[in-house]
């Protein structure tokens, strides 16, 4: 036994050296590939939110003069409050419809493995696609009322919303099928043995265990509700507009990304503007994750 022991021993060191060895070799490659595809263009693009610029090798320094005008701009601060009540909207019906389908399909239904298939399928369509789809969609639809989901805020904002929570909801339903599998059967049986009726262990036994999974897809929903930009652009383009009576206008349903972007191409002298915009809407996704991730892994630590 004291000989294979001590063979074990020799052969672990023999693998453990060369990997220690070599690690640097493999780990530089991606390492160099985050500091040119991340690092550095986050960086330059903080810099040159301080600067008015053409092209990011010419600029002048402006200092905070870009910020002043992205948070005095209308379109800005509208289109803050319109994503903020996308994202919250959103984040419910995805993560409520997600839980439901997941909770159907791991009761033991026939037919459950071709439902997840078909459920998750349209995650796989590109949001642009998705887009120009349900465009056609709600027109066609909407045509019977003599009206367009670019002639009407209200159903550009709810065009949004179906169109969102019919992408994402298969991708959080995958997530929360895992998170249900991982429940323990024996609290599932303790709970029926002491007479708790479906409702009760749901609430008391089944979502407490689930909280790793109900953090994940509320951020993942979080966050992406505050960047959607593709299907924005292709659905509403941001129509209607609204005129304001000193001659300026308001896209009514354009979402912050959008924003952005119209902002940054509207002319050479307000990409600087567009990207202090970006950085402000940069802290803003990320305090708003960092709160929601530490506000609900708090939940798991306590059960």
């Amino acid at each position: 036994m004291k000989r294979s022991h001590d063979s074990a021993a020799v052969n672990s060191d023999m693998i453990r050296k060369p990997i220690q060895r070599w690690a640097p070799l493999f780990l530089v490659p991606m390492f160099a590939a985050f500091l040119i595809g991340f690092v550095w263009p986050f960086f330059h693009g903080l810099f040159l939110s301080f600067c008015k610029f053409k092209t990011t090798s010419k600029w002048e320094w402006v200092g905070l003069s870009n910020y002043e005008k992205a948070l005095a701009d209308e379109s800005f601060i509208y289109s803050f409050g319109f994503t903020a009540v996308f994202a919250i909207v959103s984040l419910v019906l995805i993560n409520v419809f997600a839980f439901a389908v997941a909770y159907a399909l791991t009761q033991k239904i026939k037919g459950a493995n071709l439902f997840r298939t078909v459920f998750f399928m349209p995650n796989l369509i590109g949001g642009i696609v998705l887009g120009y789809i349900w465009s056609m969609i709600f027109d066609g639809f909407l045509g019977y009322y003599q009206t367009s989901i670019l002639m009407d805020k209200e159903w550009g904002f709810w065009g949004l919303i179906i169109l969102t929570c019919w992408q994402q909801i298969g991708y959080m339903m995958i997530i929360y099928i895992a998170g249900l599998q991982a429940v323990p059967e024996d609290m599932l049986e303790a709970a029926k043995i002491d007479g708790a009726n479906g409702w009760q262990t749901l609430f008391k036994v089944t979502i407490p265990n689930v909280m790793p999974s109900i953090t994940i897809c509320t951020f993942l929903s979080l966050t992406n509700g505050f960047k959607l930009f593709d299907q924005n652009i292709a659905l509403t383009g941001g129509y209607p507009y609204l005129i304001n009576p000193d001659g300026t206008s308001v896209h009514t349903t354009e979402m912050l990304a959008l924003n952005i972007y119209n902002t940054f191409y509207v002319g050479a002298n307000t990409r600087g503007v567009a990207q202090a915009k970006a950085v402000l809407f940069f802290i803003l996704v990320a305090t708003l994750a960092i709160a929601q991730l530490t506000a609900t892994r708090k939940k798991e630590v306590q059960q």
